[in-house]
């Protein structure tokens, strides 16, 4: 990488990070543990019932990162419209004054899967204005895997205790840079490897790659969109590739949009031309 480079994916970084964390309308516990939370955003603007985005943050499943850094993101959607629900879930710790591992398993999965199953129910409750009929689903890297992985609970293997029997309510999936084939995610080292920390380590892989990973929970049946920013250097774009090459083999489309000399993080900043592209493809499938 280039001095130029490098100086444009940090200024990228350092503009994500340098908005204020936006406080929620109202937070909803899901369960008991600290984590698990869910922060609504009620939609900004005149209009009728608002269509629901859930958000699933990012940060490599490890603990120091939690949703208050796409708070703003959150906002910036509330603000076009829509009604947003950013969810919390359980993350690695790791040992005390050790880095941080990626994801508690099955802790991370048990969190999402709760949440999705309390959200219409919470909607209803607790957001007017808000129409839980019509949900897109949207997550930044170790979120877009989640996001992923959350609509696609209804082909995970049989006697797995996430699995349903019919696909999410969902209008569909929009995952942003996802860590979305885990195969090639651990190739390329992503996050320090943080694919085979979330899966529990080396001895796990192989074996919970079949009720983790988004490539191998295939097809949906879900309308599913990656954005994916070309310059990304943290989740390449060979990632999302992996992905939409294995729809493909599995008989589903999967849409694309690649975003030239974006790097990762400007997907989620309100700030950037990219966060508003991401909107977009939202707002394409959810009114």
């Amino acid at each position: 990488m280039t001095d130029d480079v490098a100086a444009a994916r940090a200024a990228e970084e350092e503009s994500a990070f340098s908005h204020p964390p936006v406080d929620p309308d109202v937070t909803v516990a899901y369960g008991d543990d600290p984590d698990q939370l869910i922060d609504f955003h009620v939609p900004r603007g005149p209009g009728g019932p608002a269509p629901v985005v859930v958000v699933l943050h990012g940060g490599a499943w490890r603990a120091p990162y939690d949703r208050r850094h796409v708070s703003p993101f959150a906002a910036f959607l509330a603000g076009r419209g829509f009604a947003v629900a950013s969810v919390e879930y359980r993350r690695g710790a790791g040992e005390p004054g050790g880095a941080p591992v990626a994801g508690r398993w099955p802790d991370t999965f048990d969190d999402v899967a709760a949440a999705m199953d309390a959200l219409p129910g919470l909607i209803r409750e607790r957001v007017p204005g808000a129409d839980p009929r019509r949900v897109v689903l949207t997550g930044h890297s170790a979120g877009g895997q989640l996001a992923l992985w959350a609509a696609a609970r209804h082909v995970l293997p049989v006697g797995s205790a996430w699995r349903t029997d019919r696909p999410a309510p969902l209008r569909g999936v929009v995952a942003l840079a996802p860590i979305a084939d885990f195969e090639v995610a651990d190739k390329l080292d992503v996050c320090g490897g943080a694919v085979r920390q979330l899966l529990g380590g080396d001895d796990w892989f192989a074996s919970r790659r079949a009720c983790a990973d988004p490539a191998s929970l295939l097809p949906t049946g879900i309308a599913t969109t990656l954005v994916q920013g070309r310059a990304d250097d943290v989740v390449p774009q060979a990632v999302a590739e992996a992905y939409a090459e294995a729809a493909a083999k599995a008989g589903e489309v999967v849409g694309v949009t690649l975003l030239e000399d974006v790097g990762h993080f400007p997907l989620i900043d309100p700030g950037a031309d990219a966060c508003a592209v991401v909107a977009e493809e939202i707002a394409q499938l959810a009114w």
